[in-house]
């Protein structure tokens, strides 16, 4: 399990107090802690604290905990975190049958924290399932170890905090959804093609056939367990394969745009610039940037 470096064993909670307002206007850290209970005392009722429009991520460590939301029990077992905000119907404690709950939490602030919290929700609910190693836990126990060596200095620097643990959260959240997801045999059929025949002027017709379903059917399904377009995953492919042989030096642009399936170099050169924002040409021979071997998250207009 993955644990603090500091070497103080006292569980403890900070409280965050920096003057500058832009942390209302993004995201701040209002509290931050590692703590562990066993007494019935513990108790939170979310419709009679007083701190008001923050946001509360708490994540089971050990033993266990529970909350009621909106009249509804749900127990909290280690890789269990709950995410709710004040004020709302919810109430958290150590329950009689529980000998001790260890958790680690943090409260947010900020609209774009409020934007982030209503997206996860809406999408995975206020109990959250997370791996112990799972990078918004890491990031806790960073600002944590940060925290007791006090070397969180000023507003900005809990803002930017603030701010990358709710991406960071909203990222692992999209990537356990998306890693979740069993591809259907026909759409591993479809990208197989695509690999394979990538560089023939194959069209949607011919990826929709190697798939065996309807073009409709085919289209949304893809669209939905790879978030973009069968015409744009292959546009990724070919790409990809592009930078790969550019740095052979002995082959034109022309040459290339024919091996990864296009009809000339004129239209490649038109795909490559509007995705990687230059020519191929100047991406080959620039000593102003630094190079890159694959594209992540392409989007193309060209379908």
């Amino acid at each position: 399990m993955l644990r603090s470096n500091n070497q103080l064993t006292t569980y403890r909670t900070y409280f965050f107090r920096f003057p500058e307002k832009q942390q209302q206007r993004i995201a701040g850290i209002y509290t931050l802690g590692w703590e562990k209970r066993n007494s019935a005392s513990y108790y939170y009722d979310g419709l009679k604290r007083s701190e008001k429009g923050k946001i509360i991520f708490q994540y089971t460590l050990k033993g266990e905990g529970e909350i009621v939301i909106d009249n509804q029990v749900i127990r909290l077992t280690p890789g269990h975190a709950f995410f709710v905000n004040i004020p709302s119907n919810h109430t958290y404690y150590l329950p009689s049958d529980s000998e001790e709950w260890e958790f680690i939490h943090i409260t947010l602030y900020g609209e774009e924290v409020w934007r982030s919290y209503h997206e996860i929700v809406k999408e995975h609910g206020n109990i959250l399932r997370l791996e112990d190693t799972a990078y918004p836990n890491q990031l806790i126990f960073k600002l944590f170890d940060k925290a007791v060596h006090e070397e969180i200095k000023d507003a900005f620097e809990s803002s930017s905090f603030a701010y990358t643990f709710i991406m960071e959260l909203k990222r692992y959240l999209l990537h356990t959804t998306q890693s979740s997801k069993t591809i259907p045999e026909s759409i591993s059929d479809a990208i197989r093609y695509m690999q394979h025949h990538y560089s023939n002027p194959i069209i949607l017709d011919d990826i929709v056939e190697a798939s065996g379903l309807s073009k409709y059917h085919f289209s949304r399904l893809f669209q939905s367990i790879m978030q973009t377009s069968p015409m744009n995953f292959l546009t990724k492919i070919r790409l990809n394969k592009a930078i790969e042989l550019m740095k052979d030096q002995n082959l034109t642009i022309e040459e290339i745009a024919l091996r990864v399936g296009y009809s000339n170099g004129n239209y490649f050169t038109k795909v490559f610039k509007s995705i990687i924002g230059m020519s191929p040409g100047k991406y080959r021979n620039s000593e102003n940037f630094v190079p890159f071997d694959e594209i992540i998250g392409l989007s193309s207009p060209f379908t």
